[in-house]
């Protein structure tokens, strides 16, 4: 039973991390290769289910298809070196004999294995690739002027189909542009992690870079309404917030609710947001009070 215990530990941390990476279902609007489709053991053919479903798509790959170390190497692939391996958790039948009636019966064991996605192999086809999206990104020139204008600003970079500010490395993720539906959120997302930046030492210094924060704390959710206020206020200053309110009132209700509508903290916060918002249009307002 240890052993089972030890997985459940094991898939709950992950889960945690993954929240505490800035991975939240609700808020997710670009589209993804792996965002219409559940994810797939290229070798079986069978789609994962369960707690998998979320583990493996919560890693924000760009094919829906999966391999074990062993199975990329049967197909001829191999696992780059330094890449990270997903587990996946699967019950497994195992006959054991009553102590008293010696009769034989089946008990489920919980047990787990490590996979990698297709973009972390080499040598094995996709068989859903296709050409790249051609879909056609404009910029929104204030939009864009406000993102290339924040002074000290952390490099933003387009490495992953998520998007999340990373304080060790002072960097911004942001998907591809043309992965989103519409302009506006893609610089809504980009403001929301750019608000998240302020906090760093070198800039507002709102909370120390090295603090580790728990999804669900007070800490969190209010920097995470902090980093939504902020992106709602640097949408309206850019003139695209009719496009973007409804995903942002969502997302800021649903921040309100961890908080359970604490009217001191949503003032703190709000308070905070504007000095963000401030910082990255490069105006000084001095130190209002809250």
């Amino acid at each position: 039973m240890s052993g089972q215990l030890n997985i459940y530990e094991m898939v709950t941390s992950r889960i945690v991390s993954l929240l505490e990476q800035g991975t939240v279902p609700w808020r997710k609007p670009w589209d993804g290769d792996t965002s219409t489709e559940y994810p797939m053991n290229l070798t079986s053919k069978r789609e994962y289910r369960g707690i998998n479903v979320f583990l493996l798509m919560a890693m924000g790959r760009g094919s829906r298809y999966w391999l074990s170390f062993k199975q990329a190497q049967d197909k001829g692939g191999h696992v780059r070196k330094g890449e990270k391996g997903t587990p996946v958790i699967f019950w497994k039948r195992h006959e054991v004999e009553d102590r008293d009636t010696k009769a034989k019966k089946q008990v489920p064991i919980l047990r787990y294995y490590t996979v990698f996605n297709l973009d972390q192999i080499d040598g094995v086809e996709d068989p859903d690739a296709s050409e790249p999206s051609t879909r056609n990104f404009v910029p929104i020139e204030e939009a864009a002027r406000i993102v290339s204008g924040m002074g000290q600003r952390p490099a933003i970079i387009h490495k992953e189909p998520r998007a999340y500010y990373r304080p060790s490395t002072d960097t911004v993720n942001l998907p591809r542009p043309e992965l989103f539906e519409k302009a506006e959120e893609y610089y809504s997302t980009a403001f929301h992690e750019l608000t998240h930046a302020t906090g760093h030492e070198s800039r507002l210094n709102r909370r120390p870079s090295s603090e580790i924060r728990h999804f669900g704390d007070r800490e969190y959710s209010q920097e995470e309404l902090v980093a939504e206020m902020g992106a709602a206020f640097l949408c309206a200053k850019a003139r695209i917030e009719q496009a973007t309110i409804e995903n942002s009132a969502a997302y800021i209700q649903g921040w309100l609710s961890a908080l359970k509508g604490s009217p001191k903290l949503v003032v703190h916060a709000a308070a905070q947001a504007q000095r963000a918002a401030d910082f990255i249009l490069g105006v000084n307002h001095g130190e209002a009070s809250e």
